[in-house]
């Protein structure tokens, strides 16, 4: 009897949970990163200052490392929210994070963040998306 209930639940939120709270996890990381994005073009040489003072990257000049973010932070969000390239633009979001965290502001919400992001690219984005259109139509 057990057996029988657990099966049911798993196959109830296999066929009518799984698609949304996938789209809600993709939405809530790339709304996150879209939103900083926003901020870095809006005042871009604050941007470039914030990296040139305080962020301190080591590998690249300030300005190119703000570029680079703030693209990434721009076009990753709509390829990972749509579900298209959806493993791949998670990729750098979640090197983002982890040099976020590792080398620079110490939060514990960055966890979170990485959870959602791996989860993605090791289960892909979901019944919901147009990976899993493009998946199903062209095999």
């Amino acid at each position: 009897m057990v057996r029988i209930a657990a099966r049911m639940a798993r196959t109830l939120i296999e066929r009518h949970l799984a698609a949304p709270l996938d789209l809600l996890g993709r939405g809530m990381i790339g709304e996150i990163f879209f939103r900083s994005g926003l901020v870095k073009l809006a005042s871009f040489e604050t941007t470039v200052d914030l990296f040139r003072e305080e962020y301190r990257t080591p590998l690249l000049s300030p300005e190119v490392a703000a570029v680079l973010a703030t693209g990434i932070e721009l076009t990753m969000p709509i390829l990972l929210i749509l579900g298209l390239f959806a493993r791949l633009a998670a990729l750098p979001m979640l090197v983002m994070t982890l040099v976020i965290q590792l080398t620079y502001f110490y939060h514990s919400e960055h966890y979170f963040w990485a959870f959602v992001l791996l989860a993605i690219i090791i289960r892909g984005p979901g019944a919901w998306s147009i990976d899993h259109w493009l998946r199903r139509r062209f095999g």
